[in-house]
């Protein structure tokens, strides 16, 4: 009995680690399963976290491509602008310049000054011309139309010159019908050293050619035989007479009072500011007379005239812009650019071509230079002849 129970106990005791065995066996293959689905779980996990960053690293480099395109097209179309605009401003720069001409001009249209204070830059206009100029005394023992002839010679141009043209005039011409049928071109040659020979030869053929048609002969004389206002009168019958020529033979022979304006006067007083731009393309300085008294008037007249024959020959000149300067502040928003103009006065004295013929030029004066048509017999041309 107790050698079958050792021996069951003993087959009992083999069969336990034969069994024991097969269940690490079992623990093992279920261990290297779970392992297996865990290893295959997370292969799969990265694979998916693999496709998804690929996924998002796709979207996000076509949402970089996206926006590096759409910032080159902005800045493409912020260039296309600047460069449109800077072709524009190359193209467009006479525009440009034609409306800041335009605001200029509207700028130079507006009245400034007021009543008194034109009074004061009068006088301060008269002291600085005084330092820088003498005043030229005009000669009034003349005959009254050589006064006016002088006066033809004088506008736009400086005292010397006009006395040497004048003189080299009356010596080389037998009279004063000579002169009146001589043709512009011829007496231009004779008129040396003016700015513009062939205006004040025009001016002065005209001048004649109204006291002859006026008086048959060549003399003014009576007009000094009664007031001023009658001789006043008596120059302004003269319609071939230009403004100055009136206003400086009034104040110069006949004993009046008044401040002649030629192109170079008209321009000192615009651009110290005396005038606006409208009373510049006039000629015209209202109550100019009134401020400058008649103690003072031929003084302040020579300066001024002197002035602006300087002006005119060098606008942009050193000595210019010095007299300026110390006459007004603000010139420069009147000033034109350097290697520019000012416009002509839309009252500007004679030119050559003033009558819209430049024959008038070569033709001398009288009703037998006026073509006729045939069956007609029309009225000469003004300044040709009776």
């Amino acid at each position: 009995m107790t050698a079958k129970k050792k021996t069951t106990k003993s087959k009992s005791q083999k069969k336990t680690p034969a069994k024991a065995k097969k269940a690490k066996v079992a623990k093992k293959a279920s261990k290297k399963k779970t392992s297996k689905t865990k290893t295959s779980k997370t292969q799969k996990n990265a694979a998916s976290g693999i496709a998804r960053s690929g996924a998002g690293s796709k979207k996000a480099s076509a949402e970089k491509k996206s926006s590096k395109v759409k910032k080159a097209a902005v800045s493409k179309s912020k260039k296309a602008p600047a460069a449109v605009a800077k072709k524009g401003s190359k193209g467009n720069k006479k525009a440009v310049s034609a409306s800041a001409s335009k605001k200029a001009d509207v700028e130079k249209q507006k009245p400034k000054l007021t009543a008194a204070q034109k009074q004061k830059l009068v006088e301060k206009i008269h002291t600085v011309l005084k330092g820088h100029y003498s005043p030229q005394v005009p000669n009034t023992t003349r005959p009254l139309l050589e006064q006016v002839l002088f006066a033809c010679c004088l506008e736009n141009s400086h005292y010397a010159d006009a006395e040497k043209a004048l003189s080299n005039l009356l010596e080389n011409a037998f009279d004063l019908n000579e002169v009146r049928v001589t043709t512009v071109a011829e007496l231009a040659d004779l008129l040396v050293d003016l700015p513009d020979p062939s205006r004040a030869a025009l001016s002065l053929r005209r001048a004649l050619q109204g006291v002859f048609e006026s008086t048959y002969n060549f003399s003014l004389e009576h007009a000094k035989k009664h007031s001023v206002s009658h001789g006043v009168k008596t120059l302004d019958n003269l319609r071939s007479l230009t403004p100055f020529t009136k206003v400086f033979v009034t104040s110069t022979a006949l004993g009046g009072h008044g401040v002649p304006l030629d192109h170079g006067a008209i321009t000192v007083l615009y651009l110290t500011g005396m005038v606006s731009f409208e009373e510049y393309q006039q000629v015209n300085a209202p109550g100019l007379d009134r401020m400058v008294t008649k103690k003072i008037g031929r003084d302040f007249s020579s300066l001024l005239h002197q002035f602006g024959a300087d002006l005119l020959s060098s606008l942009h000149g050193v000595k210019s812009k010095k007299i300026l300067g110390e006459i007004s502040v603000d010139i420069k928003e009147r000033m034109p650019k350097r290697g520019e103009k000012l416009p002509e006065p839309l009252v500007a004295a004679l030119s050559a071509t003033s009558d819209g013929d430049v024959s008038e030029q070569h033709r001398p004066a009288g009703p037998q230079a006026a073509p006729r048509p045939a069956g007609k017999t029309p009225q000469p041309p003004p300044g040709s002849g009776p």
